[in-house]
């Protein structure tokens, strides 16, 4: 059956016009798996805890995965900015230009030469494909606790993944990266958002990623041309 429990606006009616980035409607059947297996809350059934949960997911698989602005559901596409750790908000348009992917949630003041993922040199494919290769189980996401409910949703959340493949240049340890922080989401009426606020350490996430030894770039490469980009979490 066609759907995702977690996720809205992947199929049926209202997406067979949908642009997808990557040429078709994302997969998640593999990062749903470790999502489900891992997870430390379990929330019931139509409880604030699922419903901001499934948001959230819905959210970043639109950010992700769909390349009209008109396609998506989940924003309010003129008023929408995104801040990291108290960064001025960007709009949908800087985030275009910044290359999206995970660059907007990997910005970072350190010089250019002590960046070991620099999203000033990254494009929305490379940054994805990145993060794909170097987890093939996928990156899962829960949400621990919500502090407040609509209009502004405070939350805090877990993300995690198994370093399986390589990263920039580092072979895999198949270790459990994961890291911890809070984020913000103010939502109008409808439970469009208006604006998303992330609160973490930008470290916690590479610093598990650079672990492994340094490997040839014909390695990389052949690693990085395996995954499937829709096929990812």
């Amino acid at each position: 059956m066609e759907g995702d429990k977690y996720r809205s606006y992947l199929h049926g009616e209202g997406e067979l016009n949908t642009n997808w980035r990557y040429g078709g409607p994302p997969n998640y059947d593999i990062v749903n798996k470790l999502f489900e297996d891992e997870r430390t809350k379990v929330w019931p059934p139509g409880s604030l805890e699922e419903k901001v949960q499934n948001l959230v997911k819905s959210w970043e698989m639109e950010i992700f995965h769909k390349a009209s602005l008109e396609d998506f559901k989940t924003i309010d596409v003129n008023k929408y900015t995104f801040s990291l750790n108290g960064r001025k908000g960007l709009t949908m348009m800087e985030i275009k230009k910044l290359g999206g992917g995970y660059n907007p949630q990997l910005q970072t003041s350190l010089p250019q030469e002590l960046r070991c993922y620099d999203p000033e040199k990254e494009t929305d494919e490379s940054s994805h494909k990145a993060f794909v290769t170097a987890f093939p189980r996928g990156f899962a996401f829960e949400v621990l606790k919500v502090y407040t409910g609509p209009p502004e949703i405070v939350l805090k959340f877990r993300h995690w993944g198994y370093n399986e493949g390589p990263f920039k240049g580092h072979a895999p340890t198949g270790d459990l990266v994961e890291f911890y922080g809070v984020a913000i989401y103010q939502v109008d009426e409808d439970m469009k958002i208006g604006r998303v606020e992330f609160f973490y350490e930008r470290g916690e996430l590479l610093g598990g990623l650079l672990k492994g030894a340094a490997i040839e770039s014909s390695a990389m490469e052949a690693a990085s041309s395996c995954p499937i980009l829709r096929n990812t979490g």
